[in-house]
């Protein structure tokens, strides 16, 4: 194997045909990232090249390269990584990889490669940690969170991880996802795979002329309104206008983004912000009039009408994002999975467990010494 060094496109190439992509590990994130400070970087493993007798006698299969015609780097790519760096504690930088790297954990080889490499690479350029959180699948689970009988299990990855001295943290992104696998369902099916209660709120809210429409880039603030209220209400951290117009103007082109609105009679009524990456669309932020919710049902609606559009438009699954941990009828949040819950049925909908955040320290005693300090201010 060899460690090589790739520009932001050789790796967008790589990221698009990657069973483990993820919109966090694209060039547009790094860009965002970039104007905050951070260094984005890009890096690669390379299977070895077959000789030229080997390709004569037709031993060797056609890299991507050549069958796309991309530069000589993407020779042979098994894996990669974009990775941000800042510094963060006296001088020196975290490393942080969102939603990657992109390989499969438990290709001990592969990891065990990699991660030295990345190691070694973040120590000679000044960073004390490496963060990682891949999206990667970690046990195969039922809608209601069950473990699936004869499922898979992929704890062989956590295990090649925690053999390299990475260590188990927490992070902002979500460790347990909820889908809707479309399975080229039709339209008609998807409304029949949905909860009763659901269906009847969908059916409830189109007869109360509740339409959704896509927001220009000259009204992200309407959307911003709608979702700033839902956190007051709600006591989460929105994210400001800034972060809304940029996402626009990095994935809007790319058609990788989409801010929907519903409303009747003009009145808006709900927000959703959904990334359109891969095979998959993904609901990422979303906000509702409190005024307007138990009498419209908007919110509904406006799964429905992306959901239809992910169908129509041939995508695999419809990832209805964050829920706070495996489902649990006494928390809090329980509400939260019940709703996305409803616009599946037991064959169609599933709890996904990611692997988990990691950080691997590169600077031991800096390391140390941030962790002794981080917890001496937490106390």
């Amino acid at each position: 194997m060899n460690f090589v060094i790739l520009d932001a496109e050789t790796f967008r190439k790589f990221a698009e045909k990657s069973p483990y992509k993820s919109f966090t590990q694209t060039p547009e994130i790094a860009k965002l990232r970039e104007e905050n400070g951070w260094v984005a970087y890009y890096f690669g493993v390379e299977a070895e090249r077959p000789s030229s007798e080997d390709r004569k006698l037709g031993r060797a299969p056609l890299s991507v390269s050549e069958e796309d015609g991309s530069s000589a780097s993407t020779h042979n790519l098994i894996a990669a990584a974009m990775l941000i760096a800042k510094p963060t504690f006296l001088g020196k930088s975290t490393f942080y990889c969102p939603g990657g790297p992109l390989m499969d954990y438990e290709d001990t080889a592969l990891v065990n490669f990699f991660m030295r490499h990345l190691k070694k690479y973040a120590k000679t350029h000044n960073g004390y940690t490496i963060h990682i959180d891949p999206y990667y699948e970690l046990i195969e689970r039922t809608r209601d969170g069950e473990i699936k009988e004869g499922g898979f299990n992929h704890k062989k990855g956590i295990k090649n991880l925690k053999k390299l001295g990475f260590r188990s943290i927490k992070s902002t992104m979500p460790r347990y996802l909820f889908v809707l696998d479309l399975k080229n369902r039709t339209e008609d099916q998807l409304l029949a795979d949905m909860k009763r209660n659901t269906r009847n709120h969908v059916r409830k809210a189109e007869k109360m002329g509740v339409t959704v429409r896509e927001l220009k880039r000259e009204e992200l603030s309407i959307f911003k309104q709608i979702t700033e209220s839902t956190s007051n209400r709600r006591h989460f951290q929105d994210r400001p206008l800034s972060y809304y117009q940029d996402m626009y103007d990095l994935f809007h082109k790319r058609g990788e983004v989409k801010f929907l609105l519903a409303e009747a009679n003009g009145i808006p009524l709900s927000a959703a912000m959904f990334m359109l990456y891969g095979d998959e669309v993904i609901y990422l932020y979303s906000g509702s009039d409190e005024q307007y919710m138990k009498d419209y049902n908007a919110q509904y609606v406006i799964q429905w009408y992306m959901i239809k559009y992910a169908a129509k438009h041939k995508f695999k699954t419809y990832n209805f994002y964050g829920i706070q941990g495996l489902p649990d009828k006494t928390s809090k949040d329980y509400g939260i999975y019940d709703f996305k819950k409803g616009f599946t049925s037991e064959e169609t909908g599933r709890v996904v467990e990611l692997i988990g955040s990691y950080e691997l320290p590169v600077n031991q005693p800096f390391y140390q010494l941030h962790h002794f300090l981080s917890n001496l201010k937490h106390r």
